[in-house]
């Protein structure tokens, strides 16, 4: 649950909860190719927890690149200009198609069950394509 300060507590210092309904978000956080790129972050982080020892640059890697993606969009959309935002974008959805390259990876040398691989790779392929119409 998250806190705040209000107004009139601030003098007091008391903490009430805020609720999902009345906490503001920014705007990229109402983007549906940030929740996307969220909600891959979470399957990136336990398909990572799976891949053996012997593949830690994989999973180190893939940890990296899923983490760029939300990141970059979160950028893009504080930046001023047009021009800006398309670059980051850009490398957001750059960082997208790296993280499939290693669910490819992993899947060839056994890391990743074919289900896992397909959830994943079906999660990106939607984010590169919302992130395409960005960049332009």
């Amino acid at each position: 649950m998250t806190w705040w300060l209000t107004a009139t507590a601030t003098a007091t210092k008391q903490l009430r909860p805020v609720t999902a309904d009345t906490r503001g978000r920014l705007s990229f956080q109402r983007l549906d190719v940030y929740r996307c790129a969220i909600e891959f972050v979470a399957l990136a982080v336990a398909t990572a927890a799976q891949i053996p020892r012997g593949s830690a640059d994989l999973r180190d890697q893939l940890r990296r690149a899923a983490f760029s993606v939300p990141l970059n969009i979160a950028e893009a959309a504080g930046r001023a200009s047009e021009a800006d935002a398309a670059r980051h974008y850009a490398i957001a959805r750059g960082s997208a198609m790296e993280c499939a390259a290693v669910l490819d990876i992993l899947r060839t040398i056994g890391s990743i069950q074919e289900l896992q691989h397909r959830q994943a790779t079906d999660l990106l392929a939607r984010v590169v394509a919302m992130l395409t119409k960005l960049c332009r």
